[in-house]
């Protein structure tokens, strides 16, 4: 399968021919052949508003977790807000993508994932009760953890009675179009990251080369919306990124 949104969108009308019913995470359990379509925003919520809108005009709706503590992104800033709004009002769910190393050595797992989903409501206005972990040691993974009011995505549940298909890295560890295609699982539990998603297919090093080298243009018109003309200091064609090694 390419990463690109043409192919995202194959992906989703094969589901549909195999008959699975899009469902997410509080309302599958009356569904007996369905998909929970996840998505772990780890980069970019740019890319994760362009995936949203693909989903969108399928008449699909999927769930996005967000990070509350990240270098990559700022979610209460007014573009951020911006962005997870927009998903929201494209059908989505918003949940926390909870970072287990940002969390207080006084507090236990489940209690600052607790306070950070509270911080998420508070700062959204509407209620955020799932999580899914963000990079998970293997003590969070086999701790299945049952925290009061929330849904957590990497509850056993969603690994035992689903089968569960993931692009980590880039990567389909299965051949996942295959088994969507061979009808021989009821419910399927499918993690797919917006950050590998394009109008065309890029590599791993393109994408990632692309990325880091976007945050200089970014910076800029940060910078630009900050001081006074920017442009008598530094022109905007001055920047520059180092090309790939040949």
């Amino acid at each position: 399968m390419e990463f690109t949104y043409q192919a995202y969108r194959d992906m989703l009308n094969l589901l549909r021919e195999q008959q699975y019913a899009f469902r997410q995470y509080h309302n599958y359990a009356d569904c007996p052949r369905c998909v929970i379509l996840r998505h772990d925003i780890d980069n970019s919520l740019e890319q994760a508003v362009n995936l949203a809108q693909v989903e969108a005009e399928a008449g699909v709706a999927s769930t996005y977790f967000v990070l509350l503590r990240t270098d990559f992104y700022n979610i209460a800033s007014s573009a951020g807000l911006r962005a997870v709004r927009r998903i929201q009002s494209l059908g989505h769910e918003i949940g926390l993508h909870f970072d287990e190393t940002a969390c207080e050595s006084s507090g236990t797992i489940p209690e600052c994932i607790i306070k950070e989903c509270g911080q998420l409501s508070a700062l959204l206005e509407t209620e955020v009760s799932s999580v899914s972990m963000h990079r998970p040691s293997r003590m969070t993974l086999d701790a299945d953890f049952q925290i009061p009011g929330i849904i957590n995505s990497y509850d056993r549940t969603f690994f035992r009675d689903f089968k569960y298909l993931s692009d980590s890295r880039r990567n389909w560890r299965e051949p996942v179009l295959d088994i969507i295609r061979s009808g021989g699982y009821e419910r399927l539990h499918i993690l797919t990251h917006a950050f590998w998603y394009h109008n065309t297919e890029q590599t791993l090093e393109e994408t990632v080369r692309a990325f880091i080298c976007s945050a200089s243009l970014q910076r800029y018109r940060q910078m630009a919306d900050n001081i006074t003309d920017l442009a008598s200091i530094m022109r905007e064609e001055e920047l520059s990124c180092a090309s790939p090694k040949s």
